[in-house]
């Protein structure tokens, strides 16, 4: 068992009141976002983590519609923060991070990983099929927008947010079919590894429903809390550290919410459960492509904070690129480090990209 001695990301917990202190600081702007960025990263984990215990209480089924509901809650509460501030960019690009970052950086790193230890490592076609067609429809989903505002500019914004919000519902209930078919119509099909992966993580004895609830409730509220503070003190930050605002979404704030479940796929890979690890990496950009983007167009419009789903190029071009990348290491339903290193190699020269691209204006 884990305990607080041993080393572990627990231990940046520690800057959660560190933040809360450095927000009524003068001048502190930069060190809210760096103590709020960081305290996130252990939160999402325990918010993973009591998922996981949670999940295993109640049966395969529920379990894995809420690992899919809870999945990616961090990115969701951070987007949800900056939607109420009005930052869309912000928005935007924590959306196109997570995406990317999943099926190159983290499939990348775990690839990588498991093929330093294992010369050839195999994984279930199907599966991999199946969510190398659904990235695709998310990939069409970034470009059909685009194009859309592209031909009508500066003349269709209640168009332009209407198409948003009907592409929005039809993501949403793909979604709702997919967990329909992996999980009861098709479940035979795409049978991997997850129960034997859990229990090696140390779920055999899962917690009692009060305390996976509570930790579940408790983290919760504090990434709300820190996020508040991170989205509030982004400009400030981007400022101070000389970055635009795209490359703090895309790579930093991104990678923040889930640094806790790109460990999880690597330690996987390592143990050659490659199944386990690439429906980790995948199966998260879908749920943030396919289900926290819509919501976030569906809360939006609701509460009078309207987003559209028109991306900047350079995010539509990422998306494409690496959906294009991930299908073709997947296709042959093995892999070995060379093409983990090549998939990191796409992320860098994205991440490059975004890094030397100027500051821009952010859609209405």
């Amino acid at each position: 068992m884990r305990t607080w001695t041993k080393p572990s990301l627990n231990w940046l917990l520690a800057f959660i009141p560190l933040g809360a202190v450095a927000k009524y600081a003068p001048g502190s702007e930069t060190r809210v976002f760096v103590f709020a960025a960081l305290a996130i990263v252990p939160l999402a984990g325990l918010m993973g983590l009591a998922t996981e215990h949670l999940a295993h209480r109640v049966g395969a089924g529920l379990g894995g519609l809420l690992n899919a509901t809870f999945g990616n809650a961090a990115e969701l509460i951070i987007g949800l923060t900056a939607l109420s501030q009005g930052k869309y960019s912000i928005v935007k690009a924590s959306l196109t991070g997570s995406i990317i970052g999943n099926i190159l950086l983290v499939l990348g790193a775990s690839i990588l990983a498991g093929g330093l230890k294992f010369k050839t490592q195999r994984f279930n076609r199907t599966r991999a099929s199946a969510g190398g067609s659904m990235l695709l429809l998310a990939a069409i989903s970034f470009i059909v927008p685009a194009v859309y505002s592209h031909l009508l500019p500066n003349r269709a914004t209640a168009r332009r947010l209407d198409l948003s919000l009907d592409i929005a519902l039809v993501l949403i209930v793909v979604y709702a079919l997919s967990l329909l078919f992996e999980l009861h119509t098709h479940k035979h099909l795409l049978a991997g590894e997850t129960s034997e992966g859990v229990n090696e993580e140390g779920l055999a004895q899962p917690w009692p429903l009060s305390k996976s609830i509570g930790l579940l409730a408790g983290a919760t509220v504090l990434v709300a809390w820190m996020s508040e503070l991170l989205v509030g003190s982004v400009e400030h930050a981007s400022h101070a550290m000389h970055l635009n605002e795209l490359f703090i979404g895309v790579i930093i704030v991104a990678v923040i919410g889930n640094a806790a479940e790109h460990s999880t796929a690597v330690l996987m890979a390592t143990k050659n459960k490659m199944d386990l690890s690439l429906s980790i990496a995948i199966g998260s950009s879908l749920q943030i492509a396919l289900f926290v983007g819509p919501v976030l167009v569906l809360v939006g419009r609701l509460f009078g904070r309207p987003m559209d789903l028109v991306f900047e190029p350079l995010e539509v071009i990422a998306v494409m690129l690496s959906v294009f990348a991930v299908n073709q290491v997947a296709q042959d339903g093995e892999s070995n480090w060379l093409e983990g290193a090549q998939l990191l190699s796409v992320y860098l020269i994205l991440g490059m990209a975004f890094y030397f691209l100027p500051a821009l204006a952010a859609h209405p």
